[in-house]
């Protein structure tokens, strides 16, 4: 059973990259909480970029490129588990599942498929409700596209359970969805 349980300065940058980062904030302090509690250690991956402009008296960078593509944007191990995971955030009833791009698709199969658990952590801003989405659900919405359904999630599909409410000093209590996950799967 995994146990489950606020402060950060998060540097952003001030461009598409880093549109959830309202959310990748909250995690972030979750992450930090989890850690101090000895509960689990996620990181966030940074996004490479190569700067291409500074601003001198600030020191902060003013224009730059991605490297390449990313993985996901959390990545670490929860009581020997390995978890990865990427924020999402969607102002409307509706994820457009054109935000999960194809390399985060296939590296959060490929750890998978090693015995790693792989989900989103969904924000819907408008509601302020936090969602974890479990890869083989994620997989199944992807596979209906296929199909011909719209490219997107209604906020009415998702499933009550997986329905995440801070607590006990997580503001993201995503340890409660991979139990529920795991739990699943058993």
């Amino acid at each position: 059973m995994i146990p489950t349980g606020q402060e950060s300065n998060v540097a952003t940058w001030n461009s598409r990259g880093l549109r959830g980062s309202g959310l990748e904030d909250l995690i972030n302090a979750t992450n930090e909480y989890y850690r101090s509690h000895g509960l689990a250690l996620v990181q966030k991956i940074p996004t490479p970029i190569t700067p291409v402009r500074f601003d001198k008296d600030t020191r902060r960078i003013t224009d730059a490129y991605f490297e390449k593509d990313s993985t996901v944007d959390y990545i670490g191990a929860v009581q020997g588990i390995p978890v990865c995971f990427d924020a999402k955030e969607s102002k409307t009833d509706t994820f457009d599942l054109r935000n999960v791009h194809e390399h985060q698709f296939r590296f959060m199969k490929e750890f998978e498929s090693q015995g790693g658990v792989s989900f989103l952590m969904l924000h819907f801003t408008m509601r302020n409700d936090l969602y974890y989405m479990r890869f083989r659900e994620l997989e199944g919405y992807l596979e209906r596209v296929k199909d011909g359904h719209p490219n997107n999630v209604k906020y009415m599909e998702l499933e009550d359970d997986f329905f995440l409410k801070p607590k006990d000093g997580a503001l993201v209590p995503y340890l409660i969805g991979i139990q529920k996950d795991l739990d699943q799967r058993a």
